[in-house]
């Protein structure tokens, strides 16, 4: 409830007196959405089911929604990820305990208003990672959108365990560094009065190995191979490692990680290990949390061995934060080895304002949008000419070519709402997008204040444009970013939107090795 722009929403002015039918006025002013997230993990898979209330900033003469409460509704319980011998998830497997979730939490897919599963760490990987995503998203509930990506999961995770809550703190603003550590990744996330810095991932984790009951190996991740190649060692499967051997990896592990942590220069295997640019940020860091699977033997809230590296990953992390190698004290997070699951349930949803432009609600829902962000001077008046050669620039940036791709516009703009501005926006929008319009393609304009019905009404009005606009508005987006618009919401006429990566690698060289069982 204190990670929004706006901390707490009180009754204003304009509410009315006495008691509200919640089918009248109330559902104009207020949004309730069932969500689900479900975390496809390198070492397990979970679900967690919300209630999420959002409210329009009335108050603020604003068509912005913001979440007001979460709620968790249900938790499944944790598998450990299943896979076949040739390098595939088990859709099956996944697919019943997907299911069984959904019973156990009495609800139905149809039931789910919103929401997305991820695939994380190691099991993005895996060749058959996409079409499992597509799949579950598709049967998950009314707009459930499929995603991947180390940085969307960093940020995931810095909102699930709370430590973007707290860097918020009681008082002054404080600087939290958040490190999920997985099965197979681990994601750094440098957070200052609840906004992401700045994030990373290393191929840090802790069943980049695992051991069947008599402690022989299993499975072995590439970047196991990487550190015992490093070491020295030879990991084979069906071999015995000993814990010796363990923890000799454990610790070559964590030093990388802590290398990254510390934002000091790595060391040739810490570089090989990264699997984004390392932190840049020199801003001075107050606290540090640990979440993901991992931090649960951190933190000392499980003893259970699951046959992998979690435990000696642990104690040599456990080790190094005793010897005050961290940048700053640890602290305890809200959420460890959930942390993923709530930020995908609770935090990937926003709410479009409802001022609003859509020509055709049949084509909703639209998914995989890839943003296209112009950069736009900082000032008011924008000619025409000036918004087409951002856009352009913005294709040139992603080497994309307009017109062959739908895509989403996202106008960065603050100035007022007066119509020869407006209008010169829309033109040069219309000038910028010419082969996409020629093409057919839906024209999909996304603004961060309340423009979007003003400028798609100018569009199609003035500017004769027959494609299919879809013009939304109080959302923030960035290069980089995909987005899934959902249908509209009635009475309150809003759209669900889910602001996502969507980094399915394609599966080249060192695979995985498994025992086919």
């Amino acid at each position: 409830m204190h990670d929004d722009e706006f901390d707490h929403i009180h009754g204003g002015d304009d509410e009315p007196e006495g008691e509200v039918a919640k089918d009248d006025y109330y559902y104009t002013e207020n949004i309730e959405l069932t969500t689900v997230g479900i975390d496809i993990g390198s070492s397990t898979s979970h679900l967690m089911f919300s209630k999420l209330h959002l409210q329009r900033l009335g108050q603020y003469h604003s068509s912005r929604y913001v979440v007001v409460s979460r709620e968790t509704i249900h938790r499944s319980p944790i598998l450990l990820t299943p896979y076949t011998a040739d390098y595939n998830i088990n859709a099956e497997q996944l697919g019943e305990f997907i299911h069984q979730s959904y019973l156990e939490a009495e609800l139905k897919p149809d039931d789910i208003d919103s929401g997305a599963i991820i695939l994380t760490g190691e099991a993005v990987k895996r060749t058959n990672a996409r079409a499992i995503a597509d799949l579950f998203a598709s049967e998950a509930g009314k707009f459930v959108c499929a995603s991947a990506g180390h940085n969307l999961e960093a940020i995931m995770a810095a909102h699930g365990s709370g430590a973007a809550a707290l860097s918020k703190g009681a008082g002054a603003a404080r600087t939290v560094l958040n490190v999920d550590v997985g099965g197979g990744t681990s994601k750094l996330a440098v957070i200052q009065n609840g906004e992401i810095l700045e994030t990373a991932a290393t191929n840090v984790g802790g069943r980049l190995v695992a051991l069947d009951e008599s402690g022989c190996i299993v499975r072995i991740e590439p970047a196991a191979m990487l550190v015992a190649e490093h070491l020295g060692m030879h990991l084979t499967l069906g071999a015995k490692l000993e814990p010796a051997a363990q923890q000799r990896i454990a610790d070559a592990l964590a030093d990388s990680l802590l290398a990254a942590v510390r934002r000091e220069k790595l060391s040739p295997l810490a570089e090989l290990l990264m699997l984004t640019p390392a932190l840049s940020t020199t801003e001075a860091v107050d606290a540090v949390t640990f979440s993901g699977g991992v931090s649960e033997f951190i933190y000392e809230r499980e003893e259970r061995d699951f046959g992998d590296l979690a435990r000696p990953l642990a104690e040599a992390i456990r080790s190094r934060i005793t010897a005050h190698v961290l940048p700053a004290p640890v602290e305890a997070s809200g959420e460890r080895i959930r942390a993923t699951v709530i930020g995908a349930s609770q935090f990937t949803v926003q709410v479009s304002g409802n001022t609003i432009s859509i020509t055709r609600e049949d084509i909703l829902p639209i998914h995989n949008l890839q943003v296209i962000y112009p950069r736009l001077p900082d000032r008011e008046h924008i000619e025409p000419g000036e918004m087409l050669e951002a856009i352009q620039r913005a294709f040139q940036r992603f080497d994309l070519v307009e017109g062959e791709q739908a895509i989403a516009l996202a106008i960065d703009w603050n100035g007022m709402p007066r119509y020869p501005l407006l209008r010169s926006l829309a033109e040069g929008i219309v000038q910028g997008l010419k082969n996409t319009l020629a093409a057919g393609l839906p024209l999909v304009l996304v603004f961060n204040n309340d423009f979007g019905a003003l400028v798609g009404e100018i569009v199609r009005d003035e500017f004769g444009v027959k494609n299919d606009i879809i013009s939304i508005d109080t959302i923030g987006l960035q290069e980089f970013d995909y987005i899934d618009i959902g249908e509209v919401l009635y009475p309150a006429h809003v759209v669900p939107v889910v602001v996502k990566s969507l980094v399915f690698p394609e599966v080249h060289g060192q695979k995985a090795e498994l025992v086919v069982r």
